[in-house]
């Protein structure tokens, strides 16, 4: 739902329209690999409070599924689109490291 939401713009959508691409997102995000959980290193981190996280990759491997999705911000979303991974990618905390993972895993390049 929160994809739909934040990355879909899906409050925008007919119901018909949201009904459909919940069924495809249901199927892409019920095969998820999950690739970390656990203490991540972050700037709000603190003796007494820390971050942590579950890291998911969902793999669309012909773009069956997400090939189809124009992206829109939506709800409290500023800016969202497609990105090449790389390990250049200035992101926060321990999100690169999260990325680098999948793209062993899948092979890809880094």
């Amino acid at each position: 739902r929160e994809f739909g939401e934040e990355a879909m713009n899906s409050i925008q959508m007919s119901s018909e329209e949201k009904k459909r691409m919940e069924k495809e997102l249901d199927e892409l995000f019920a095969t998820g690999r999950e690739i970390f959980r656990g203490y991540v290193d972050d700037p709000r981190n603190t003796d007494n409070s820390w971050m942590e996280t579950v890291a998911f990759n969902f793999h669309d491997e012909d773009g069956s599924c997400l090939g189809k999705i124009n992206l829109c911000a939506g709800d409290d979303a500023m800016n969202v689109r497609w990105t090449d991974l790389s390990g250049t990618l200035d992101l926060y905390a321990s999100h690169v490291d999260f990325l680098e993972e999948v793209a062993k895993f899948h092979n890809a390049s880094w």
